[in-house]
């Protein structure tokens, strides 16, 4: 009777260091992946997070700055003050409606350009570059140009080119303040949507389009049906990208409007400057920009998560 002994498989990979576990390996390996991205995690934690920390550590104090002496520790009453204060509420209100207001208009213009350009036609590429355009001038120089060279009462183009219909010298930037930015922010944005949004309209199969086309589905039942579903993933980014740039518009309120009159176009980030740079109180200003950063955190963290799932989900069901 014989009996043969079986010898175990040779490991495939080198054999670990004396003294060093598989799992350590891996947790070396992991750390050495992660080394060049070290500098730059080290420089963002020191231009975002302790700034931030020194703004949670001056909000707990009472300070204005043309009060000497007048820096005490008052814990949370500046932030109950932040609360109370029927201007900031109402310039929160500002501050939903120009974000939500830019953000939706500049993405349903975009869309109808996309569109149009994602039709064959002479010259797209020309027309293209120029749509384009808007989103690459700097946001101070577009306040500007809005300012200066389309909304002002005696010399701007808007009311050149209104004068035939008695329109007359319209002083859009006072009467209209609020709705000034706005429009200047969407000039501006819809390009980005129009390319985002363009993107996917090119990502889409076309085999289905034709399909539908053959089952006889017209231009409104194929978008209603085909496109706007596959566009849903590409709407929400855009939506949540623009609302988070947007909720930060700081230049386009200061050169336009200045905020006013009173109050009518002042959003959060204005807001707070006036209050830390012309009120000089450094304490409720501070409580103030803990407040916003933490709702946008919160409102940021849901639009993305639903983003995410979104794409996760397209990209399972193919």
């Amino acid at each position: 009777m014989t009996s043969t002994l079986e010898r175990p498989p040779a490991p495939s990979g080198p054999p670990p260091a004396p003294g060093q576990t598989p799992t350590r390996s891996a947790r070396a390996e992991g750390w050495v992946r992660r080394a060049p991205l070290l500098p730059a995690l080290i420089f963002t934690i020191i231009v975002t997070q302790i700034p931030f920390l020194l703004t949670i550590f001056y909000s707990l104090q009472s300070w204005n700055l043309v009060r000497p002496g007048s820096q005490q520790w008052v814990w949370f009453d500046n932030y109950v003050s932040v609360f109370q204060d029927s201007q900031f509420r109402g310039v929160a209100l500002n501050t939903v409606i120009m974000t939500l207001g830019s953000v939706l208009i500049a993405l349903v213009l975009g869309l109808v350009l996309a569109l149009l350009l994602n039709r064959h036609f002479i010259g797209r590429g020309v027309v293209r570059t120029l749509l384009v355009t808007p989103f690459l001038i700097t946001p101070v120089a577009a306040a500007l140009l809005w300012k200066t060279t389309l909304l002002d009462p005696t010399y701007g183009l808007i009311n050149f080119v209104l004068s035939p219909f008695g329109v007359g010298e319209e002083a859009w930037i006072s009467d209209f303040p609020l709705a000034s930015v706005m429009v200047a922010l969407i000039w501006q944005w819809t390009p980005f949507m129009m390319l985002l949004l363009l993107a996917g309209l090119q990502s889409m199969p076309t085999d289905q389009i034709e399909a539908a086309r053959m089952d006889g589905a017209g231009a409104w039942a194929i978008f209603r049906e085909l496109t706007l579903p596959h566009l849903r993933r590409f709407i929400e980014l855009g939506t949540v990208l623009g609302a988070i740039y947007l909720v930060n518009t700081f230049d386009a309120v200061y050169m336009i409007t200045q905020g006013g009159p009173g109050t009518a176009s002042a959003n959060l980030p204005f807001y707070i400057y006036q209050r830390a740079f012309l009120g000089f109180d450094i304490g409720q200003s501070a409580a103030m920009g803990v407040v916003v950063v933490v709702m946008t955190i919160i409102v940021a963290t849901f639009a993305l998560r639903l983003v995410f799932r979104s794409f996760g989900a397209a990209e399972g069901s193919n």
